[in-house]
Formats: structure tokens, sequence, C-alpha cells
């Protein structure tokens, strides 16, 4: 059974860092696109950024470029999200999801993404 499961969500003042993991298992993760995604609450699920299985190279919404990074390790089976400088429009659910494809613009959408996790509260104050 392939299972997602984000850790590292937490409270957080406006400037801070908050590093966020995703550990996945079931399926072989090498061959995987991860991406990192964000619901507000009454909005929409919104990529924030996701890291491709064929070539690493990794993409950002433009809210977060520059102050996250997404990055993963493939022999732990990991995906991170390391978030600098954070605001409090960056208070959401987290999830971390897993695509099959390596494909542009597919992986910047939510409909590419097969496998979810269930999601970790990021919460930043002013």
């Amino acid at each position: 059974q392939v299972q997602l499961a984000e850790s590292g969500g937490g409270l957080a003042q406006a400037g801070d860092s908050l590093s966020l993991s995703c550990a996945a298992s079931g399926r072989a993760f090498s061959l995987y696109s991860m991406g990192w995604f964000r619901q507000a609450p009454g909005k929409e699920r919104e990529f924030v950024a996701t890291i491709s299985w064929r070539t690493d190279s990794t993409y950002y919404a433009d809210s977060v470029k520059g102050r996250f990074t997404i990055s993963r390790d493939n022999a732990k089976g990991m995906v991170y999200l390391q978030m600098n400088s954070l605001k409090p429009e960056d208070t959401a659910v987290y999830y971390c999801a897993q695509s099959p494809s390596a494909a542009l613009p597919l992986i910047l959408s939510p409909g590419a993404y097969d496998r979810w996790g269930q999601g970790t509260q990021v919460t930043v104050s002013s």
C-alpha cells in the first residue's frame, strides 16, 4: 500500500523558517515526481513546489519562489520542503503528493498526482 506521511508543520511567526518532511513507502520512490501543495481555509488546493523524478528539476509557485526549497532523498524515500521568510499568507494545510509524470506543465497541477498525504498544518502569525 502506497503511503505518504507529512511531518514538521506547526506554528511560526512571520520571518521564521519551518521544514516539512514527507516519507513515502509502497512503490519505487525514485520513479515518481514529488510535489507539495497547500490549501488554506475557503480556498482551493494550490501548487507550491515539485521536483521531477526524471531530471531532479525543481519548479515553484511564484508566491514561494526564492523562499521555499524542495529537495528529495531517493535512498530514504523522503521529500522535503524548507520554508524560509514565512508570511501569514503561507498559512495552510500542506500536502505532499506523488506523480508518475515528469511532464510540464502537467506536474504543476494537482490532477497529475495520484497519491496524497494527510497533510500538515502550517500557521504563520504576523
